[in-house]
């Protein structure tokens, strides 16, 4: 998910002058092999997703241990709103290991946390030669400020997140997990109860995004990579079942994010929206097991995700 020259898994081999049919069949993809490269810097610039619930402040003292699992694949490829004629494909298997620990400070519930990526990324089709890369992306730190209290019917808090540069990355690797810069994101977010069982979530962020250095330029050397604020807003919708049950839906949209390489606008800004719908089920009083499936509604720019499956356990302690 990063910037480099494009070798798409349709190049023709030992296409002789006379073999009308493959390049026939090239041309299309050697029009489009820059546009990939554009659109393959779009991807690890992605807005902070949530899950129903999360916004729920708990008492001090609380620790939390969530483990995250997504596969998702990507069948179209769109540029300027306009779907690019190849037949692309991105698969990637990701996971988050995240560790929060709900305190009082001042009168206000806080919960510092930490959120670290990994997982695999894997072109496929006329994008095969993207490859595939698997490693550790950037660690998160973030802390929700909570400006309500434990037990109330409605929750709201404001998030700071700070991503570092450690995850794995190389300018020569499409789909490096890590993006060699540092990035910053203000979220808030409330839960309003409508009803008895029935809570709906919302919640809106900016994410700023500091410069890499060492971008792909196009042709293997290094550039600057600079990007415009990103922002997403999402909402949920949250009936419980029962006491341990809950189903849950999610409708996000995210905008913004243009990038300039070398100086150079790339005229790539994002508009996505995509919905998600799924259930909650605590198994245990202090264990949740999460599951949801969803998919991109509408993409402007970069690979449109036609299913996603996420799993989260999280247990209390």
């Amino acid at each position: 998910m990063s910037p480099d020259p494009i070798e798409t898994s349709s190049q023709p081999v030992n296409n002789q002058p006379g073999d009308k049919s493959m390049t026939k069949a090239f041309k299309p993809l050697a029009a489009v092999a820059a546009t990939v490269t554009s659109l393959a810097l779009m991807a690890p610039a992605h807005a902070i997703d949530l899950d129903a619930g999360d916004y729920t402040a708990l008492p001090a003292g609380t620790n939390a241990l969530v483990v995250y699992g997504q596969h998702a694949t990507r069948d179209k490829l769109y540029s300027k709103g306009n779907q690019v004629p190849i037949k692309p494909g991105l698969d990637s298997d990701i996971g988050i290991l995240r560790g929060v620990r709900f305190m009082e400070v001042g009168g206000l519930i806080i919960d510092p946390q930490f959120l670290l990526p990994f997982g695999r990324l894997k072109g496929k089709d006329d994008t095969a030669g993207l490859g595939s890369s698997s490693g550790v992306g950037d660690l998160i730190l973030a802390s929700a400020i909570w400006f309500t209290k434990p037990g109330a019917k409605t929750h709201f808090a404001v998030t700071p997140y700070l991503w570092l540069p450690t995850g794995k990355y190389d300018r020569n690797d499409p789909l490096s997990l890590g993006e060699n810069r540092y990035k910053f994101a203000l979220q808030a977010g409330s839960i309003h109860e409508l009803a008895a069982g029935v809570n709906l979530d919302l919640a809106a962020d900016v994410t700023f995004f500091g410069k890499n250095d060492d971008a792909n330029n196009g042709a293997g050397g290094a550039t600057t990579l600079k990007q415009k604020p990103l922002f997403a807003l999402q909402t949920h919708l949250r009936y419980q079942l029962s006491p341990t049950l809950d189903l849950r839906g999610g409708l996000f949209h995210t905008f913004g994010g243009e990038t300039k390489l070398g100086g150079v606008d790339q005229d790539n800004r994002q508009a996505t929206t995509k919905f998600n719908v799924g259930a909650g089920w605590f198994v245990a009083p202090t264990t949740q097991l999460l599951a949801t499936y969803g998919r991109d509604i509408k993409a402007r720019e970069g690979f449109k995700v036609n299913n996603q499956f996420n799993l989260r356990l999280l247990t209390l302690f």
